[in-house]
């Protein structure tokens, strides 16, 4: 066998600052052409079984290629490097532990080694490699591996179980020393020695090949005995793993969720499509129960009964001496200030009562703890303004007389009301003149809403105040605060619903005269004397525009300059 004199390559030092490794003085280790040692790390049937061989001193062609004898050891090879390594030796490298000796110990046996050349050439470690001296070489030197000389003198020729490290700490190499190695299926050369760095085999398609040569093994020259498996370390091949499937989309590109829907808006507990529902439902549901309504009470005043009822009470009863005829001219004003502040009144009434955050605070200019919005210091004025025309008003019905016109001073005042709600029920409304009297369910309407309706209204207002004095621990005790916020709401539905139902009645029993009376003052005690003047109603509409334009104008930007007058306004 021709000998060759080899230098050692040295790498990078072990330690910072160190000198390359190995030392210089280091002599290089004989290396045998073996078949590729099995990585232990690898998923291979066969791993755990390796079959030295021998390279030839010349490189012949593929199909000159003379077989070599598997009985060659790594002793031969070592034999022509003089300078080499023993071949008992064990090379030991970095310690497993720190502070800890080099491994493996110094009484551990020769291990395998593979020089760098092999390491870039190395098959597959799922194709097992059969025994390099049953088969012809490949004569690219790159495709075939190699093993050290410690490693091929270590293995004998006959074929042993390798044994590795112990399956627990403390106990023997695995497998046990008495394990019989048992006959393997080998793959042909052809199929495992080429495997180099220009293979464009991928690993899925080399381990289905090795899968379906095992099936047929190669038969093995006399002067190389085939090297037996154990049967502990047989396993049955992975099969080749399915292409993975395309899952479809549901449209083109990314594939995602679609956006859920914003929920829609509401204005208090219903949205807007649940209160056109509503509206809908109960405008039906009204109008059904007011047609069986007005059927019912006609049935009913159609018996005799209740005609001689309507004869005696017809709906109204006669004035004291001396009540007043007419509506002078400041009960026309007062009646339309009264309309214009109940109305911005229940604006901003029901502005502070969903108002979540304020545009804009007042602060007073005497106490600066006296803070609020801006919107409940409009509704406070404008309270403080109705209370003023209410005060004026009142104070001028008993000095003029005409609270004989409002206030009851007869207990027929009750029959008489029954009379008229049954007439206005019916369809069949009464008679009446208002510029000469009322009839008794107007006047019961009237006394209800100035004498008491007005009252609470204030009271439960003012409780509820920055005016209040929160320091009255007394006062505070016997009027809690409770009791305004449950009574001031119901009050203000009953001026809503005061309001909805006088205008309807005006408008639908004489028009044109009635306008006369509470805006023209213009009258007479022929009820058909102004039925066709249309002077009270074009002051009518002016004042429902002047209403509406205020209604309108009630924005921070107009109310901001009036209220600094009185005190500070921040914006937010």
């Amino acid at each position: 066998m021709a000998t060759y004199a080899r230098s050692v390559r040295r790498g990078l030092p072990r330690a910072s600052g160190g000198d390359p490794w190995p030392p210089a003085g280091s002599a290089p280790v004989a290396d045998a052409a073996a078949a590729p040692v099995a990585d232990e790390s690898a998923e291979t049937p066969t791993a755990d079984v390796v079959t030295p061989r021998t390279e030839p001193a010349t490189t012949p062609s593929a199909e000159s290629a003379t077989p070599a004898p598997a009985s060659t050891t790594a002793g031969d090879a070592a034999a022509s490097h003089p300078a080499s390594t023993p071949a008992n030796a064990t090379r030991r490298g970095l310690p497993r532990n720190p502070g800890g000796e080099p491994w493996p110990p110094a009484s551990t046996g020769p291990a395998r080694a593979e020089s760098a050349a092999s390491a870039e050439h190395r098959p597959d470690p799922e194709v097992a490699t059969p025994a390099a001296a049953s088969a012809p070489q490949s004569a690219d030197p790159g495709a075939a591996t190699r093993v050290s000389a410690p490693v091929a003198a270590s293995i004998p020729a006959t074929g042993a179980v390798r044994r590795g490290l112990p399956r627990a700490a403390g106990e023997d190499a695995w497998p046990p020393a008495e394990t019989t190695p048992a006959p393997r299926a080998t793959l042909p050369l052809r199929e495992t020695a080429r495997v180099g760095p220009d293979d464009d085999l991928a690993p899925q398609s080399r381990r289905a090949n090795a899968v379906s040569a095992s099936s047929e093994p190669e038969p093995t020259p006399a002067s190389a005995p085939a090297t037996p498996a154990p049967a502990a370390t047989v396993a049955t091949p992975e099969a080749p793993r399915p292409p993975l499937a395309e899952r479809p989309l549901a449209h083109a590109g990314v594939a995602r969720r679609p956006a859920p829907r914003p929920e829609p808006a509401r204005i208090g507990p219903f949205t807007k499509l649940q209160w056109a529902g509503v509206v809908v439902l109960g405008g039906g549901a009204l109008l059904y129960a007011a047609a069986m309504a007005v059927l019912a009470v006609r049935w009913i005043l159609s018996l005799d009964p209740l005609q001689d009822f309507l004869a005696t009470y017809p709906g109204e009863y006669h004035l004291p001496e001396g009540a007043p005829v007419g509506f002078p001219a400041w009960l026309n004003w007062s009646h339309f200030l009264n309309a214009f502040f109940m109305v911005l009144i229940i604006r901003t009434g029901l502005q502070v009562r969903s108002e979540k955050r304020p545009a804009a605070m007042w602060i007073s200019k005497k106490d600066r703890k006296r803070r609020m919005s801006l919107t409940l210091w409009l509704h406070q004025a404008l309270d403080i303004l109705w209370l003023a025309n209410g005060l004026i008003f009142v104070v001028l019905l008993f000095v003029s007389g005409q609270w004989m016109r409002v206030i009851p001073t007869s207990w027929e005042v009750f029959p008489n009301a029954l009379s008229a709600a049954l007439q206005y029920v019916s369809l069949d409304w009464p008679t009446e003149n208002g510029w000469v009297n009322y009839n008794a369910l107007q006047q019961l309407a009237y006394f209800t809403t100035i004498f008491i309706a007005a009252p609470v209204a204030a009271i439960t207002g003012y409780r509820m105040s920055a005016m209040w004095p929160k320091q009255a621990a007394r006062l505070n005790q016997l009027y809690p605060v409770e009791w305004a916020r449950k009574l001031h709401f119901p009050t203000m539905l009953f001026f809503v619903a005061f309001i909805v139902v006088h205008v309807a009645l005006v408008l639908s029993t004489g028009a044109l005269r009635n306008l006369n009376h509470m805006y023209a003052a213009q009258g007479s005690t022929d009820p058909d004397a102004y039925a066709d003047n249309w002077t009270g109603f074009w002051l009518f509409a002016l004042s429902t525009a002047v209403i509406v334009a205020a209604y309108v104008a009630m924005r921070p930007l107009v109310v901001a300059p009036i209220a600094r007058l009185f005190g500070e306004v921040k914006s937010r």
